[in-house]
């Protein structure tokens, strides 16, 4: 044990994760005290198939998990009270936690609308002197303070990332806890394969079929063993340093692929409206490329039909594209290739990103009348309201295909910031 401890990453830790109790929850508890202390429910959209996306601990104390559908929810406790997501509310709360977190570090990375990451090398002096923990408390106050009192965050502190999430993750709600080279194979010791981050049951599969079953037998693994036989990639070297609270996850990923799906709330297999929410999606889509500068090559369209049948279909072009126009006359190109059945749920997708060179002045006048238009029509939206200039076609769909919250993401709340500002 004298060796491995040897091993681990004995730098002092300087990773904060701060983590939201049951974010979306909490918030309407706040906002509504009679809901406080009651178990409560948030879905996108209201209805008898809808699936929970945030519960309060109230809820969850009694067996209920997020992503299950209304109705089993209601077996386990037939009082429990389901909201529809307030997407200001939680707008107003995600800035707020960003500006308290900025306060401390100019190096803060949000991972999701509810948690975030404060990195404290190179911050100012003044702030260097003060021991981690009491930034942590003085955080837990702010957020009472300025958020609400009936909000509450776990806060990990470690060397990495990933134990910074892990420790957050230790005594919820509001807990508070360090993971570092002291204390953590005492703390792998106490904890399960699954409650480390990044390790669900197929992972948990693969590490059993090695004999690794527990998380300290993990961190004994050597990264042969974790990169060939396990991960059978560079992955699992990766595993191999973070789990000794090496540094691995500061890296920016490749974006892959942009799209919208919507699930309708009458099936049909009506050309006309169909073509209005595949237009609508689209257009949703195109504002997202256009806001990571980035043309596409690829579209992929796919649906799911009430008779629970999957189908979908894909093309390249030679050329690229971004604006709306050109987005959707691509989709419906594929789209009319389906087979006729009522459809239920729309998807859109565009693959082969680049970054854009709209920039660039075209030798082609029309490359240059669609760069002209597109940025037109985007910077009156932008400065007015989405979709004040938009196709006729989509006017009838707008307030069906709601705004939906990125859960679990933010690649694009920054946008939906600016569009409600």
């Amino acid at each position: 044990m004298f060796n491995l401890t040897n091993q681990l990453n004995h730098e002092q830790p300087q990773i904060m994760h701060i983590d939201l109790n049951s974010a979306f929850a909490s918030i309407e508890q706040q906002a509504h005290p009679s809901l406080r202390h009651r178990p409560i429910g948030i879905t996108n959209r209201l209805s008898k198939n809808c699936c929970l996306i945030a519960l309060s601990y109230e809820a969850k104390q009694q067996g209920v998990k997020v992503g299950m559908g209304l109705q089993e929810v209601k077996t386990i406790i037939p009082n429990i009270i389901v909201l529809e997501s307030d997407p200001p509310k939680y707008h107003y709360v995600y800035q707020q936690l960003l500006r308290i977190m900025q306060y401390y570090s100019p190096k803060v990375k949000m991972k999701s609308i509810d948690e975030g990451i404060i990195d404290f090398h190179n911050t100012p002096t003044m702030l260097r002197h003060q021991a981690l923990t009491n930034i942590a408390f003085n955080i837990k106050q702010a957020v009472k303070n300025q958020i609400g009192h009936y909000i509450t965050v776990n806060i990990g502190i470690a060397p990495n990332q990933f134990l910074a999430k892990l420790a957050s993750s230790l005594h919820k709600p509001d807990g508070l806890d360090i993971i570092d080279y002291n204390n953590l194979i005492s703390t792998y010791k106490q904890l399960q394969l699954t409650d480390l981050p990044g390790i669900a049951k197929h992972y948990t599969a693969r590490l059993n079929a090695v004999q690794i079953y527990r998380p300290l037998d993990f961190l004994q693994a050597s990264s042969q063993t974790l990169k060939n036989l396990v991960f059978k990639s560079i992955i699992g070297e990766d595993w191999y340093q973070r789990l000794r609270g090496y540094e691995v996850d500061d890296v920016t990923t490749q974006l892959g692929q942009i799209g919208r799906q919507w699930v309708l709330d009458r099936p049909t297999n009506q050309t006309n409206k169909l073509n209005s929410y595949l237009q609508f999606l689209c257009q949703t889509t195109g504002i997202k490329m256009r806001y990571k500068n980035v043309d596409a090559r690829g579209i992929l369209v796919w649906l799911i039909f009430t008779n629970h049948e999957h189908w979908l279909k894909r093309k390249m072009f030679k050329s690229s594209f971004f604006s709306d126009h050109d987005i959707y006359t691509k989709a419906l190109y594929v789209f009319n290739q389906r087979p006729n059945l009522t459809i239920q749920t729309i998807g859109i997708t565009c693959y082969q990103l680049q970054k854009t060179s709209r920039n660039q002045l075209s030798l082609l006048d029309q490359i240059n009348q669609t760069n002209n238009l597109t940025s037109a029509i985007d910077t009156i939206n932008h400065q007015y309201g989405n979709f004040q200039i938009t196709t006729a076609n989509t006017l009838k769909v707008q307030d069906k295909i709601k705004q939906k919250i990125p859960f679990g993401s933010i690649e694009y709340f920054d946008l939906l910031l600016e569009a409600n500002s």
